[in-house]
Parts: C-alpha cells; sequence; structure tokens
C-alpha cells in the first residue's frame, strides 16, 4: 500500500492535467520537479546535494522511482553539486531503471567544472568540455536542457549563445535557459540571438519563495510574455525554513548545522530571520485551516504562479517527497481569497511597473 498522506490517500499525477509546457516551448515538464540547486557558496539547497554526500544511493534510488511513478518527469542536477557525483548517481539509477529515455527530462547546468582556470565560467570551450563531461557522468548522449548557471562577465554574450546553439545542434542538449541571470542578461542573450540566427534560451532557474518574490512575480512574467522565458523554481521552502524546522534554534541534524552552512544558520537567527519565523507561524495555522501542511501549502503557493512553469522540490527522504508531491491537491484551494490572505501576513508583495505608474 501507498503511504497515507495528510488530508488525502496517495493520487497520482498522471490522472490530472499537472504538465506545463516550459516557458513557450513545446516540451512538457511535471509542474513539480526533483532536486534543486542553490548559490555556488551554498553548496546546496535541494536533492542533489544529499545525492552523492548526504544520503545513500539506495534512498536516492527510491526518491527517484516514487517520484517518476507519480507522473514526476523533471530530473535536475549540475557539475558541480558534490563534485560531480550528483550525476553519477543520476546517471546510475537511470541506467538501473531501464526507464525510456524519451520519457523524462534531464537537466544540467554548466559553470563551476574544476579547479582549473578553463574548467569554470561560460567560454565556448568550457561550455563544449563542462556538458561533454556531464553526460559521461550521466552515461547519457544528451540532457534535455542545459544551464548556464549564473552569468560569466568575461565571456562576451555572443561566444556564450553560439556556444550553446553548437551543443543543441551537435544532439548534446534539446534546449538551453539560465539561472540566475539578471532579466537584462536574458534580454541581451535573447536579441544575440535573434540578431544572429542562434537559438535563444527557454527558461531561467530561480529562487522563488514567501521571501523572494520579486523576481518571479514580476520580471520574469513580464520576459514570458515578450520573449516566451519561462520559469523553473528552487528552494520553495527557504531552506528548511518555512516547514518550522528551525522555529526553535537549529537542529544537530539540519543543513543549517552543517560544514558550510554558516550563511543558513546566521540568517535563521538574525533579526530578519526571526521576523519570518513569526511569519511561518501565523501561515501553519492557516495550512491547518486549509487540511494540508505548511510544505504543501508553500509550494501550492509557488505554482499559482504564471509563468511558474516546474518547482524543483528538495527531499532527503520519501516522507517528505510524498508530502511534497501532495502540494498539487491543494491547488484548487489557491483562491483568490486565500492568495489575498497570504499576501496580507506576508506583507511584501511586489509592485508590478504597470501597478506603480497608475
Amino acid at each position: 500500500g501507498r503511504p497515507m498522506m495528510k488530508g488525502s490517500a496517495w493520487f497520482n499525477i498522471f490522472q490530472h492535467s499537472f504538465y506545463r509546457n516550459l516557458g513557450k516551448s513545446g516540451l512538457r515538464v511535471s509542474c513539480l520537479g526533483l532536486g534543486d540547486s542553490l548559490f555556488f557558496l551554498y553548496p546546496c539547497s535541494g536533492t542533489w546535494v544529499t545525492f552523492g554526500s548526504q544520503i545513500s544511493d539506495e534512498m536516492a534510488e527510491n526518491l527517484m522511482t516514487i517520484a517518476y511513478e507519480s507522473g514526476v518527469n523533471l530530473f535536475d542536477t549540475a557539475e558541480v553539486y558534490a563534485s560531480g557525483r550528483a550525476e553519477i548517481t543520476l546517471g546510475n539509477i537511470i541506467k538501473k531503471k531501464g526507464w525510456r529515455r524519451s520519457s523524462f527530462v534531464i537537466t544540467t547546468k554548466i559553470y563551476w567544472g574544476g579547479q582549473a582556470e578553463t574548467e569554470r565560467g561560460l567560454s565556448r570551450k568550457h561550455i563544449i568540455e563542462g556538458l561533454r563531461g556531464s553526460l559521461s557522468r550521466l552515461q547519457l548522449d544528451y540532457v534535455d536542457i542545459v544551464f548556464a548557471n549564473r552569468n560569466d562577465v568575461n565571456s562576451p554574450m555572443e561566444e556564450i549563445v553560439r556556444a550553446m546553439t553548437f551543443v543543441i545542434n551537435q544532439g548534446m542538449a534539446m534546449y538551453w535557459g539560465t539561472s540566475r541571470w539578471s532579466a537584462m542578461e536574458i534580454m541581451e542573450a535573447y536579441s544575440v540571438a535573434r540578431q544572429f540566427n542562434l537559438i535563444p534560451p527557454v527558461c531561467e532557474q530561480a529562487e522563488y519563495h514567501y521571501f523572494q518574490r520579486d523576481k518571479v512575480e514580476v520580471q520574469l512574467p513580464e520576459l514570458y510574455h515578450k520573449i516566451g522565458v519561462g520559469a523553473m523554481t528552487w528552494s520553495p521552502l527557504a531552506c528548511g525554513l518555512i516547514t518550522g524546522k528551525y522555529s526553535d534554534g537549529v537542529p544537530e541534524s539540519s543543513r543549517a548545522a552543517m560544514k558550510g552552512y554558516q550563511w543558513l544558520k546566521e540568517r535563521v537567527s538574525s533579526e530578519e530571520g526571526r521576523r519570518q519565523l513569526a511569519k511561518i507561524k501565523e501561515l501553519h495555522l492557516l495550512a491547518d485551516r486549509l487540511g494540508c501542511t505548511a510544505a504543501q501549502l508553500a509550494i501550492a503557493w509557488c505554482l499559482r504562479s504564471e509563468g511558474v512553469s516546474s518547482v524543483l522540490l528538495g527531499v532527503s527522504n520519501t516522507d517528505q517527497l510524498i508530502e511534497n508531491l501532495g502540494a498539487l491537491q491543494i491547488l484548487s484551494q489557491m483562491t483568490p481569497q486565500t492568495i489575498t490572505e497570504i499576501d496580507a501576513l506576508l506583507g511584501n508583495k511586489p509592485h508590478s511597473k504597470k501597478e506603480s505608474r497608475a
């Protein structure tokens, strides 16, 4: 039997129209994906952190199996996670499972590949070599989307767009996207692509949760309407802040207690962090009233946003994954009234340019 979830029994994404187009491309992705990323300085914010370092290969396989069998078709990784071990784990699981390559979407991110000066950044050399390295670790012929993980001020935009077009034309990737680029940089990539008849990016990966809203709610919808770039978002639970994991300080076993996560520890205990925790307590009460968990509410809230193609989940055990997938069942409760109530609680709704001109 399937584990029961708060609010309702196990469900299957296949039965719903929970697939969305990636931006204005024809690629259909599940609105929840597995694995997510954080700043290079912050080694992780999700599943792959754990892949290759924090959790066993067996747990990694269980997570992917539950996700895939529930209809999740999007798996996101990067050359940097656990120094490439995350990609090796992912590749081994896919091979072992024997899933049809045409039935799922694999993405990876290029930027930080190794110690040498030429093994990082977005030069033509590193984009091509970095992607080849990723493919050999993944044991795949191609990835579906290759992301430029942060912009590289040392590489001309034309070189980046030409290299991305080349790897797509070579059959090493189907699409390309950006991760943590500004709206202006994405616009520049698009203009360069149109000017030289190259391939423009289809998607931006951005951090998005209750306390980080401006880019996904104001800047990206504008890009979506103008140039068709979609949003794939990560960190819906703000590194565990939203689930109340840190409401009484930092537990030993948590990510904030891990080596290299001093920033997270400081964030939780700052004055701003304490204010956020007070708001989170209120949101927990709202979740109780709606008959769901705080995590489910936070994820459903992210999915309500126009132009969000997919929300990437960071999970380290099967219970968390099953709970997070349950967010799909409360999407129908994201009524204008509920959204207004959450906005009032948070008090940080960003205003679009149009609204401020009015």
